[in-house]
């Protein structure tokens, strides 16, 4: 297997493809409409192997904060996509919680392999002279999702009434405390990406 630097096809799986199964279209239906759509237990076993062994090199969120209005459309009309950029990290810990993925391995797909596939300049680990994009955790406090706390502007999640085993209580973004046990500092932008290519 080459190295993730020196590969020229890469491949990613998203984190409700880790999460949910065709089961949850009985309850959350458009809500999980997504391309590729959402299988069953064992198309999602088999992407947790694949992520495991290293044969899928990063997790996204494939982000898609589509209104409520266009996710209840009739289903070959409905949008798809899901809100998910504000939990993914709180999803894998679940799973770390359970034993499913150790935090190096989280650590690994979701920042480190991101900027080693993308050749993105001096981001994705934790080292003198690098960005510190950063977020700190609190692994002994749950958080709950609800529509009070969503942030995102399409005001819901498939996630609403997932409870955590960790919240996320600072975020750092270019060394500039952003967020911090519920207040926002926005006073400083963010930067333009710049990649090793």
């Amino acid at each position: 297997m080459f190295p993730l630097k020196e590969k020229r096809i890469t491949a990613e799986v998203c984190v409700h493809h880790l999460h949910f199964t065709s089961d949850d279209y009985e309850r959350l239906g458009n809500q999980i409409k997504c391309n590729p759509a959402i299988k069953a237990a064992n198309n999602k076993e088999a992407l947790w192997k694949a992520l495991l062994d290293d044969r899928l090199d990063v997790i996204a969120t494939d982000h898609a904060p589509h209104t409520w209005e266009e996710k209840n459309e009739p289903y070959m009309k409905a949008h798809a996509g899901l809100p998910l950029v504000q939990h993914p990290l709180l999803l894998m810990l679940h799973y770390y919680k359970e034993g499913r993925i150790s935090l190096e391995k989280i650590a690994e797909k979701m920042s480190h392999a991101v900027a080693d596939c993308f050749q993105i300049k001096e981001r994705g680990y934790i080292r003198e002279g690098y960005h510190a994009d950063l977020v700190i955790v609190d692994m002994n406090s749950s958080s709950t999702v609800t529509k009070e706390n969503i942030l995102y502007k399409c005001g819901w999640s498939p996630l609403e009434g997932f409870e955590f085993p960790a919240t996320i209580t600072h975020t750092f973004i270019n060394g500039h405390l952003v967020y911090g046990n519920g207040e926002w500092n926005e006073s400083q932008q963010g930067q333009r990406l710049v990649f090793n290519r």
